[in-house]
């Protein structure tokens, strides 16, 4: 049986972090976090050691990889992925649960930052989905791809995972 090392993409606010956490709970893989890792006071300067954290919570056979980090991380990640999943949401839904999250007690996304988060929404698929997407054929080029577009594709997928069953809106 292949181990997973499944690496989960998409906007802000597009569920990676939920996805990752279900399909944890579902195979028992260790969910690395990229959000929790990178530290909210960090830089620049500060990417050698985020770098390093990445490459031991990668080193395993198994695991489930939430968060884009592009540039820092899929030189280490991709290479080793079974699966990249892209999480396809509407800029509407992705702004709504970028919304509803900073208002949760407990949450690690600040209010403070949702105008940030929000116009990084509203121009992610011009800007950064391109870049996300020439990296991850760089880097990943055999890495299948499964592109979930909305909450009933992601039920889909997650409902039949493990059952050999391809993705049907794959690359």
């Amino acid at each position: 049986m292949v181990m997973a090392r499944i690496v989960i993409l998409g906007c802000a606010g597009s569920g990676k972090t939920t996805l990752a956490r279900q399909l944890g709970e579902r195979t028992g893989a260790p969910v690395i976090c990229l959000d929790a890792i990178w530290q909210p006071h960090w830089n620049e300067k500060d990417v050698p050691a985020f770098r390093t954290l990445l490459d031991k919570a990668h080193a395993g056979d198994e695991w489930i990889s939430d968060g884009n980090f592009a540039v820092a991380s899929f030189d280490i990640r991709l290479p080793r992925a079974t699966l990249v999943i892209w999480l396809e949401g509407s800029k509407v839904s992705c702004a709504w649960r970028a919304i509803t999250r900073v208002l949760k007690s407990g949450e690690a996304h600040r209010i403070s930052k949702l105008g940030e988060v929000l116009a990084f929404i509203w121009k992610f698929d011009r800007v950064n989905r391109p870049r996300i997407e020439a990296l991850r054929v760089r880097y990943g080029p055999d890495a299948p791809v499964c592109r979930l577009t909305g909450s009933r594709d992601v039920a889909e997928f997650l409902a039949s995972y493990g059952e050999d069953v391809r993705c049907r809106s794959s690359q």
